[in-house]
C-alpha cells in the first residue's frame, strides 16, 4: 500500500513556511511529519501537493493508497483508526479529512475536499499543525513521542566523560561527540543523532534534539523544547526553537520562541524579542487572511521562511515573519512582516532581485555536497518570486 501524505488548507495558514514545501514536510519533534509516518508505518512515502511543488515532492500512486494529512503528527490512538479504514472510507476529524484508503482510480481524482461515501469519525486529540506558531507550542509534546519512537530497543553509544549528564533521558546514536558539557533531561529528554558533535562548554537543558551532521558551538546555552536539524551550527542563546535544517545561528545572540526554515543564516549577535514590552497578546501576519492574526500567545517570537538571512546585529520585534528569500539588515527594528524576496530593513525595503536569489543560493548549496540547486529548485522560487508580488507592493 502506498502512503501518500496530502496538503488540506491549512497549507495557507502554515505560510510562508509551506511555500516551499508541503505541510508534511514540516519538522516538529525530532522528525518531520512525513519521517514519523514512514517509522510508524514502516513504509515509504510521496506527496500529493500543489502543482509548483509536485516535481520536487513527487506523488506515487499503487494499486492501494493511504492518503493522510501532512498536518497531522501520528499517534498510536490514530494510528489504530488509521489502520482499521476499509477501502473507500475516510476518517474526519471535526472538519478535516484526517486519512482514506483508494484504490488506484479513485486515487488519481483525489482531492482533499471531496466527500466520500463512507465516514468514521474520529474521537482522539491529536497533535495537528494549523498555524505557524504551532511548532515551537507542539515542539515538547512530538520531541517526546518521537525520542520514544527513535529510541525504542535501542541503548545510547558512549559519550565521554567529560560531560555531566543529569537525569536518565539521554540518548547519542554511534558517532556522536560531545566533550565538558552539561546535558540535563529533568525537563525533557535529550537526542543527540549521528555525526553532531556539542563543543566544549554547552549547556544544555531538554528537550533537545541535535538531528545529523549538525554542531553545537563552545559556551552555547539551549532550553527546550529546542530541535536543530540536519546540518546546522548553532550558538549563543536558544529557547524553545526549531531549526529546520542546513541553516545557521553560530553566533551570540538570542532566538526564542522561534521557528527558523532552511537555508537561513541569522548573523552575529542578532536577537529577536518574544515578548511585549508590555506582555500584551503577540500578533502574527497571516497571509490567509491578509492581516495580523492573535496567537493567544505572550511569547512568540520569529517565524523565518526558507533561503532568509539577516545581517550581524539585527534585530528582530516580537512576533516578526520573514517570507522567504528575504535579506534583512542595518539598524533599527525592521516591520513585524517582510515580505518574501525583499532587501533591506527599518530604513526601507526593496525587491531581491530573482538573480542575485539565485546566484546566493548556488553558493549556499555548494557547501553541501549531497544537496544541489537545480533547475526544479529555481523553478520553485521563480513560481514564489511572481507569487507573491503583491506583497511587496504593498509592504516595501
Amino acid at each position: 500500500m502506498a502512503i501518500i501524505l496530502f496538503d488540506d488548507q491549512r497549507y495557507q495558514t502554515l505560510l510562508p513556511l509551506t511555500f516551499t514545501r508541503p505541510v508534511a514536510d514540516l519538522r516538529i519533534g525530532i522528525l518531520t511529519i512525513a519521517q514519523k509516518w514512514a517509522v510508524n508505518l514502516k513504509k515509504s512515502y510521496s506527496f500529493h501537493t500543489r502543482a509548483y511543488l509536485q516535481p520536487k515532492f513527487q506523488l506515487q500512486i499503487s494499486e492501494d493508497n493511504l492518503f493522510i494529512n501532512g498536518a497531522f503528527c501520528p499517534d498510536e490512538q490514530l494510528l489504530d483508526a488509521i489502520n482499521q479504514l476499509q477501502e473507500g472510507e475516510m476518517l474526519k476529524y471535526e472538519n478535516s479529512l484526517v486519512a482514506v484508503k483508494l484504490n488506484s482510480a479513485d486515487a488519481k481524482d483525489f482531492s482533499a475536499e471531496k466527500i466520500y461515501d463512507c465516514e468514521v469519525t474520529y474521537q482522539g486529540t491529536p497533535v495537528v499543525l494549523t498555524y505557524p506558531e504551532d511548532i515551537f507550542r507542539k515542539n515538547d509534546i512530538e520531541q517526546r513521542k518521537d525520542f520514544a519512537l527513535l529510541t525504542k530497543g535501542r541503548t545510547s553509544a558512549n559519550i565521554s566523560s567529560t560531560n555531566t549528564i543529569i537525569g536518565d533521558n539521554f540518548f547519542a546514536e554511534e558517532g556522536a561527540v560531545a566533550e565538558c558539557s552539561t546535558f540535563n533531561t529533568k525537563n525533557g529528554p535529550i537526542y543527540l543523532a549521528n555525526t553532531t558533535e556539542v563543543w566544549e562548554g554547552a549547556h544544555i537543558r531538554g528537550g533537545f534534539a541535535l538531528c545529523n551532521n549538525s554542531q553545537v558551538k563552545m559556551g552555547t546555552k539551549i532550553y527546550g523544547a529546542t530541535t536543530v536539524g540536519p546540518y546546522s551550527r548553532v550558538g549563543g542563546e536558544i529557547n524553545n526553537a526549531v531549526i529546520w535544517g542546513y541553516s545557521s545561528k553560530g553566533h551570540e545572540g538570542y532566538l526564542g520562541n522561534s521557528v527558523m526554515g532552511e537555508w537561513c543564516n541569522i548573523g552575529a549577535d542578532s536577537n529577536n524579542s518574544n515578548l511585549k514590552n508590555n506582555y500584551a497578546e503577540v500578533k502574527l501576519w497571516d497571509y490567509a487572511t491578509n492581516r495580523f492574526r492573535k496567537t493567544g500567545l505572550q511569547f512568540c517570537g520569529l517565524i523565518m521562511a526558507d533561503h532568509s538571512k539577516c545581517g550581524i546585529n539585527t534585530m528582530f520585534n516580537t512576533g516578526t515573519v520573514v517570507g522567504v528569500s528575504a535579506n534583512v539588515f542595518g539598524a533599527g527594528y525592521p516591520n513585524n512582516f517582510i515580505p518574501d524576496f525583499s532587501w533591506g530593513g527599518a530604513e526601507g525595503m526593496e525587491t531581491y532581485a530573482l538573480n542575485k536569489v539565485f546566484e546566493t543560493a548556488a553558493k549556499v548549496y555548494e557547501r553541501r555536497e549531497h544537496r544541489s540547486f537545480n533547475q526544479v529548485e529555481k523553478d520553485i522560487l521563480s513560481y514564489l518570486f511572481d507569487h507573491t508580488k503583491t506583497y511587496r507592493e504593498n509592504w516595501n
